[in-house]
Formats: C-alpha cells, sequence, structure tokens
C-alpha cells in the first residue's frame, strides 16, 4: 500500500480550478486527484479537508464486485460506468455492472443487487434509486461482511462501508449562486422553472434545496417546480407544458438531461435568445451546449472519478487497506467564458464509448 502521508497528500490551488482534469487521467495515470474528504464520514454537514487521492497501484487479488446503476438512460451515467470499467481493469478485478431501468425501478435494483449477491460479489457498489428504500438490503448484505460503497446519488443506510460522491446540495447551489449572481437582489425581476429530477431521490432532494437556497433573495423567481424521470422524453415534456403554462419564462433550470432537450425545443420556438438554460451537473451534451452557447453554465462532479475512487474504495476494504470513507471531488462551474480552459476527461466518457457491463 502506498504511504498513508501520499495518499493523503496535500492540494495544489491549481487543481481545484479549472487544471483538475489532464488528457492523461482518461488512460491509467488519473491520479492524484484533488478532492474533499468528510469526517466524520457519512455527514455531509462534516468538516472537510482538502487531500490528493491515490489508488492502490494493483488489486492483491482477482476480486469480484458488483456494481448497481439506476439506469444508463443519459451519458451522466455512462460517465461512471466508463469510470467504474477503467479501474476495474487498472486494479485487476472483475465486474458486473447492472442497470435497473430508471428512477421508478427500486424493486428491480433490489432484485439485481440480491442476484448479485447470490453469485458471489466480494463487494457491492451501489448508484441508489432512494435514499431509503435500499437500506434494508444494505443491512442484509453488510451482516455477510460484504462492504458496500455508496456512489454518486446517496443514501441514507449507517451500515455502508464507504462513498465515494458529492454533496448534491452542493451542485444545485452552484447552479443557483451563479443565477443569484446574474441577477442579485434589487435588480430586474426573472422567472425561473426548476426541474430538480425525480422526486424521492436523495441527490434530486438535496439538490433542489441547494438550489432553492442559493436563489433566496435574489431577484430570480421559482415560478414552477417540476419532477420527473431523467429520461429525455419525460424532460422534454416537461419542459413543452413550462413553456406554455410560463409564456414570460427567462430560464429554464434543472438536470443535465433537462437542459439537452431543452435546446431544440427552444430552436423550434424560436426561443433561444429569450430563454436561456443551466444544468446542475455536466454531460457530453451539456459540454456542447456550453461550447455553443446554447447553455450557460453547468457544476461539474467530476463523474469519471467517482466510479473510479469508488472501485479503489471497495478493493482497500476488501484488502484492509487505509480507507477514506467519505471523499468527493472539488466541485467547479464551467461556463462559456472558462470552458475554453475546461479538460473533460474526469468527467465524461470518451467519444464513442458504449455500455460495458463486465469485467473479466
Amino acid at each position: 500500500m502506498k504511504p498513508l502521508k501520499r495518499f493523503l497528500g496535500g492540494t495544489s490551488a491549481a487543481a481545484l480550478v479549472l487544471g483538475i482534469g489532464s488528457a492523461a487521467q482518461a488512460a491509467d495515470n488519473w491520479f492524484p486527484y484533488s478532492v474533499e474528504v468528510w469526517d466524520p464520514p457519512f455527514d455531509m454537514s462534516s468538516p472537510r479537508t482538502s487531500v490528493d487521492y491515490e489508488p492502490l497501484e494493483k488489486a492483491s487479488e482477482k476480486w469480484d464486485i458488483c456494481v448497481s446503476f439506476p439506469h444508463m438512460k443519459d451519458a451522466y451515467w455512462l460517465g461512471v460506468d466508463y469510470g467504474v470499467v477503467e479501474e476495474a481493469k487498472r486494479l485487476g478485478v472483475a465486474a458486473t455492472v447492472v442497470e435497473a431501468g430508471g428512477y421508478t425501478e427500486l424493486n428491480t435494483q433490489i432484485s439485481q443487487i440480491e442476484d448479485c449477491v447470490s453469485a458471489g460479489a466480494d463487494a457491492v457498489i451501489i448508484g441508489a434509486i432512494s435514499y431509503d428504500g435500499l437500506n434494508n438490503v444494505v443491512e442484509e448484505i453488510r451482516a455477510k461482511d460484504i462492504p458496500v460503497i455508496d456512489v454518486i446519488n446517496g443514501m441514507s443506510s449507517d451500515k455502508l462501508s464507504a462513498k465515494s460522491l458529492v454533496s448534491f446540495g452542493e451542485m444545485g447551489a452552484k447552479a443557483g449562486q451563479y443565477l443569484a449572481e446574474l441577477h442579485p437582489a434589487g435588480s430586474e425581476a426573472v422567472q425561473a422553472a426548476w426541474f430538480p429530477g425525480p422526486a424521492g431521490a436523495g441527490w434530486v432532494e438535496a439538490g433542489n434545496t441547494g438550489f432553492l437556497g442559493a436563489v433566496e433573495g435574489s431577484a430570480l423567481e421559482v415560478v414552477d417546480t417540476k419532477y420527473g424521470d431523467t429520461g429525455k422524453e419525460a424532460q422534454a415534456a416537461l419542459v413543452e407544458d413550462a413553456l406554455e403554462t410560463y409564456p414570460d419564462l427567462d430560464y429554464i433550470v434543472g438536470t443535465a438531461v433537462t437542459a439537452e432537450a431543452a435546446v431544440p425545443i427552444l430552436r423550434s420556438r424560436g426561443l433561444t435568445d429569450t430563454v436561456k438554460v443551466v444544468s446542475y451537473y455536466y454531460t457530453p451534451g451539456v459540454d456542447r451546449g456550453i461550447s455553443r452557447g446554447q447553455i450557460l453554465a453547468a457544476p461539474t462532479d467530476s463523474t469519471v472519478i467517482q466510479g473510479r475512487i469508488a472501485v479503489d474504495q471497495a478493493v482497500r476494504l476488501l484488502q484492509g487497506e487505509e480507507v477514506l470513507k467519505h471523499v468527493g471531488p472539488a466541485l467547479y462551474v464551467v461556463n462559456q467564458e472558462n470552458h475554453g480552459e475546461f479538460d473533460p476527461s474526469s468527467t465524461l466518457a470518451p467519444d464513442g464509448f458504449r455500455p460495458v457491463f463486465a469485467v473479466e
């Protein structure tokens, strides 16, 4: 194992801004990487320390890791899949990836996880559909002394072994702060429709709280909040409905899928210059939208890195190695002004990457 002092290395200021990614990080040498560590873990209000994360060089044996995602409908989860798969390959472990098909499919996710464990998984990584709904299955798995890592979305279970995720409350707040600075109190009032994602998911409730808190007291009025699955058709229907209901809308703010769906709808209605778009997380479609001037801004949570760290945490736990139990990459906002400095390799799967469900 690497010495703990390297694992908890210092953080350079440059790494916390736009230089966080590098082209090389798409390959094996993605580390060291600037992260924040919560201590005590599993409480997003705990104090944080900035450190440089360094994973293990190789696993001591070919562990079998089960990875459960809510779906593979959008490029956000494709980025997580890429991170998980590439880190499994780099460490030399096996991985089985399952996806439940959407945020309405909690029972499917539970069943898939149970099947993974029955098939002999040594550790389980979960991108949770529900903040509370997987607690029983987590407890059952932990009772078998199998590590469970919470990736991306967040779960409330106190039985978890580790978390690789950021505060989606802060992701929502980053988007809200961006708009609040554009429209401070006392300036001309503007209207926004807000699309936080599927109701009941932990990341959505956190993002909703963060966004609404950040715009409170500004000149931006949230005239409607529309929850819905992060499939493109579902979000497009919600956007169309908001535009019909609020003809004076100034902003569409929400999930990356919302932002991607909104761009062609606004173009077809001749509203591109009238209604602006902001996402509260990052995907290839959002990246293209920002580069083309169609989307104003979005915070990035370094999705690929979260997937990589979750795999490293699983291996460390299995091998009895030192492990940081609650880790998340530092957040920052990419907008049209700084986009040229942003290297997406920490956040987006490469062009042409297709979902991978098994690493042998």
